[in-house]
């Protein structure tokens, strides 16, 4: 039993004492200067061009509010209204009887937009196109033959290095 304690308190020293380094910080600076000597993208020196030459563009503030105002005053659906409404009626209350198509059609009758016509007429203007299957691995191949970085080769070899370490 005596050896048993003595075998398990020093297992655990041992295991506290290696824990750390499988868990050590890699050294992100030296990997991104060793792809960088690789012939990797450089985004700090693409940033700086870009700032260069002026790139940054203002971005103005949207005040969503006066925006909503906006849209009410156009007569848009009162979503909070309509909500509350539906709050009194206690809808929150009881989940389980709540009759979405009842409050659809009141909805409606108070001049809710009516997606489902709306959607047939789109479908009868033919707005549905049809998407082309991307090959992702094929592009990926031509961007690789085209001298594209890739990023798997350099993942492999970085793995592999901390493997050493």
């Amino acid at each position: 039993m005596k050896a048993l304690a003595v075998t398990l308190t020093a297992l655990t020293a041992a295991t506290i004492a290696i824990a750390p380094a499988s868990y050590a910080i890699p050294d992100f600076s030296e990997l991104r200067e060793e792809n960088l000597d690789k012939g990797a993208i450089d985004f700090d020196q693409l940033r700086e061009e870009n700032l260069d030459k002026g790139v940054i563009y203002e971005v103005a503030a949207i005040d969503f509010d006066a925006l909503r105002e906006e849209n009410l005053d156009k007569g848009a659906i009162d979503f909070d209204e309509l909500r509350e409404e539906n709050l009194d009626k206690g809808a929150i209350y009881e989940v389980a009887a709540i009759d979405f198509d009842a409050l659809r059609e009141e909805n409606l009758d108070k001049g809710a937009i009516d997606f489902d016509e709306l959607r047939e007429e789109n479908l009868d203007k033919g707005a549905i196109y049809e998407v082309a299957a991307i090959d992702f691995d094929a592009l990926r191949e031509e961007n690789l033959d085209k001298g594209a970085i890739d990023f798997d080769q350099l993942r492999q070899d970085n793995l592999e290095k901390d493997a050493v370490a």
